[in-house]
């Protein structure tokens, strides 16, 4: 099947209607889901099977969203926040935690950059930023052993700053790390990040993706193409097993392409409960 264009995965996209049901993706307004055995309900909470039980981890309505913000990025997988900060905190936080290093554009929202400089610093995480300007030179001198990621904004807000995604891209990659880059202003049908080398990709939907000025909201897109095991010791978090979710080793049970957003859900979404409404 040929690729459809992007104003076809606007209206189509991450929904595919079996006969007999809903045209447009059906608002699924439950908190839970109902299951005839406890075995059942067992294998969702062990992520053993797909499906649905509480909508704070996971909810139909969010998921065709976030499928259909996935594919117009060109992305594997995606979950949506209550707000484009929670995006970006869940984003940096799946992989940074205390004791890391975060290497930022200077030229960002001025919530974001409050995020990263003042709450995560209160976190144990510490970050150098730099000019968008920055030379090669200067970008890779503010690495550090401990960097676990980059971070930028396609367009910022409100300078209108525009990142060079490939060199931010090339010295992230260099140093092992992955790149995460918020796409608020263009959104995919202006800029698609991943195609220039970030591999996470960040949203307000509050902004141009709603249009109408009515909803708070956030996405999360992972591009499928960062290694983590080869990095294992840099992300112990999706490589080594997580005891609080059972032992599971995310990058070996789901993938290169659905390790970091399962994650995010399992983990992030579980405790902090950052979720939109469907």
């Amino acid at each position: 099947m040929p690729e459809h264009k992007l104003d076809t995965i606007c209206v189509q996209g991450g929904y595919t209607p079996a006969n007999g049901e809903p045209r447009q993706i059906p608002i699924i307004q439950s908190t839970t889901f109902k299951y005839d055995t406890s075995e059942e309900m067992g294998k969702l909470f062990d992520l053993e099977a797909s499906g649905y039980f509480y909508t704070r981890l996971q909810n139909p309505t969010n998921d065709y969203v976030a499928a259909k913000i996935a594919e117009m990025e060109g992305g594997t997988a995606g979950m949506l926040t209550s707000s484009g900060q929670a995006a970006n905190f869940f984003a940096m936080f799946n992989i940074c935690e205390c004791g890391g290093h975060i290497v930022s554009s200077s030229s960002i929202y001025g919530g974001t950059f409050n995020l990263i400089s003042v709450t995560m610093a209160k976190m144990g995480i510490e970050a150098t930023f730099v000019s968008p300007d920055c030379t090669e030179e200067e970008l890779n001198a503010a690495f550090r052993e401990n960097t676990k990621l980059v971070f930028g904004e396609t367009i910022a807000n409100p300078a209108l700053t525009v990142l060079d995604i490939e060199k931010f891209a090339k010295a992230a990659h260099a140093h092992g790390v992955p790149l995460i880059v918020d796409n608020t202003f263009p959104t995919p049908v202006n800029c698609r990040p991943i195609e220039w080398g970030a591999d996470i990709v960040t949203h307000s939907t509050t902004k141009y993706m709603d249009g109408h000025g009515t909803a708070v909201g956030g996405a999360i897109v992972d591009s499928g193409k960062f290694n983590w095991m080869e990095h294992a010791d840099k992300y112990p978090g999706l490589c080594t097993p997580d005891e609080s979710y059972h032992g599971i080793t995310y990058a070996e049970k789901f993938g290169q392409g659905g390790a970091f957003i399962t994650k995010a859900t399992a983990q992030l979404m579980r405790d902090l409960g950052s979720i939109q409404s469907p």
